[in-house]
C-alpha cells in the first residue's frame, strides 16, 4: 500500500489545458473515484499517474519517492482498461501470466500466483483455464481476467479507467460489489475513474469531482452528494432541477413566484433541488415548518421500475419530482425541505450557509 499525491500538475494539448494545476492525495490502502463529465481531465489524471502521458508542470509522488519522470514500467502500477484489451491469442492463464513472464518470474511462482488471483476474481472453474481464450467468455468474464492481469503483477497502485462501462447493467452492479469486496480484501491503493455517479457513490471511500480540468469537491461519497460545495456539484450528483432565480430583498423569485430567503447572495442566483427530494401534495395542503413550496401543474409521468418521474410546469420551467407512486395530471404543490434546497451565486459561487439559506415561508407573486 502507498500514498499517491499530484502536486500542482498541469497538461496542455495543443492551446487546450486539460489539467490546471491539479493537487491531490489519495490514501493508501482505499479506493478513490475520479468522477466528472466528458472532456473533465479525469482520464487525463489517471493516465498521468500511470505514466502515459508526460506532464508539463508539477510532481507526482508514490509515498516519498517522486515518479514523475519514471516511464510507466518503472512506477509499481497497474491498469484496468474499459475494452479489457486481452491478448486474443493467449489462454486465460497466458493472459494472467504475461507480466510476470515478462518480469522472468520462475514458472512454478508464475503457476502459484496466477491459480491465486483467479481464484481470487472468482473467474469459475479453473481447470481450463490453460485452454480457454478470452472469445470464449462473457464480458464479465473477460474483466475479471483482465484485473486478475493487474493485480497478479502485485503493483503498488492499480488504475482502473472505467472497466465496466461496457457491460451490461446487471454485470455491472454485480461487479461493483465485488470490486469493492476484492479491493479491500487485497488492501491496494485503487484510482478509478468513471462518469457514472451512481458507481463512484458504490465504489469508493473517497470521491474527487472533476470539471474543466479543476478539482471541484473532494470528500466522501455521502458529504459529495449531500454537501455539493459549487452549483456543478450540487447540478452533477443526482437528477438535479436548476432554476434561474433573483435574490432580492430577503426573497428568491423563480418562476414567477416567490420564497422568503436568508442568505448571503444577491442579484441573480440559481436554485437547485434533486428530483428525489421533491415532495408532490395536493395544492390545497397546508404549509410545514421547515420546508418551501412551489405551486404547478402536473404534466406527465414517466415509470422507470423503482419510481415514477413527475414533470411539473412551474410557471415557464418543468420541474422533475420523483414518487414511488403515479399521480393523475393537474395542479400540484411541490414540496422540498428547506435543507436540502441549494442556492448559488451564478454561474457558481459558494452555497448559502443553512442549507441554501431558504426560510419554510412561500407566497406567490413578485418580490
Amino acid at each position: 500500500m502507498v500514498e499517491v499525491r499530484v502536486e500542482n500538475i498541469r497538461k496542455m494539448y495543443g492551446k487546450v489545458e486539460a489539467l490546471k494545476g491539479a493537487s491531490l492525495t489519495f490514501a493508501s490502502g482505499a479506493m478513490t473515484a475520479i468522477l466528472g463529465p466528458s472532456g473533465c481531465g479525469k482520464t487525463t489524471l489517471l493516465r498521468s499517474i500511470a505514466g502515459f502521458i508526460e506532464i508539463d508542470a508539477g510532481k507526482i509522488l508514490f509515498g516519498n519517492d517522486e515518479v514523475t519522470q519514471l516511464p510507466p514500467q518503472r512506477r509499481g502500477t497497474a491498469m484496468v482498461f474499459q475494452n479489457y484489451a486481452l491478448w486474443p491469442h493467449m489462454t486465460i492463464f497466458g493472459n494472467v501470466a504475461y507480466g510476470l513472464r515478462i518480469q522472468k518470474v520462475p514458472e512454478a511462482e508464475i503457476r502459484r500466483r496466477v491459480l491465486k488471483v483467479l481464484e481470487l476474481v472468482e473467474i469459475g472453474n479453473l481447470s481450463d483455464v490453460e485452454t480457454r481464450k478470452p472469445a470464449a467468455l462473457s464480458g464479465g468474464q473477460q474483466q475479471r481476467v483482465a484485473l486478475a492481469r493487474a493485480l497478479v503483477v502485485e503493483p503498488k497502485v492499480l488504475l482502473m479507467d472505467e472497466p465496466l462501462s461496457n457491460l451490461d447493467a446487471k454485470v455491472r452492479q454485480r461487479l461493483r460489489a465485488e470490486l469493492r469486496r476484492l479491493q479491500k480484501q487485497v488492501g491496494i491503493t485503487a484510482i478509478y475513474v468513471t462518469h457514472d455517479q451512481e458507481e463512484a457513490l458504490a465504489l469508493a471511500d473517497t470521491v474527487v469531482l472533476m470539471d474543466q480540468g479543476r478539482i471541484v469537491q473532494t470528500g466522501t461519497p455521502q458529504d459529495i452528494y449531500l454537501k455539493p460545495v459549487t452549483a456543478f456539484a450540487a447540478e452533477f450528483l443526482g437528477v438535479s432541477n436548476q432554476l434561474e432565480a433573483d435574490a432580492v430583498d430577503g426573497h428568491l423569485v423563480l418562476a414567477g413566484q416567490t420564497v422568503a430567503y436568508a442568505g448571503p447572495i444577491r442579484g441573480k442566483a440559481v436554485m437547485i433541488v434533486r428530483a428525489s427530494d421533491i415532495h408532490i401534495e395536493d395544492p390545497s395542503a397546508a404549509a410545514r415548518p421547515g420546508t418551501i413550496a412551489l405551486t404547478g401543474a402536473l404534466e406527465e409521468s414517466l415509470f422507470l421500475g423503482a419510481h415514477y418521474r413527475h414533470y411539473i410546469r412551474v410557471g415557464d420551467v418543468i420541474v422533475m419530482a420523483d414518487s414511488p407512486e403515479p399521480r393523475p395530471a393537474g395542479a400540484v404543490r411541490l414540496v422540498m425541505p428547506s435543507d436540502r434546497v441549494q442556492v448559488y451565486a451564478q454561474p457558481g459561487g459558494a452555497p448559502s450557509a443553512g442549507g441554501g439559506g431558504l426560510r419554510s415561508e412561500t407566497r406567490t407573486g413578485s418580490a
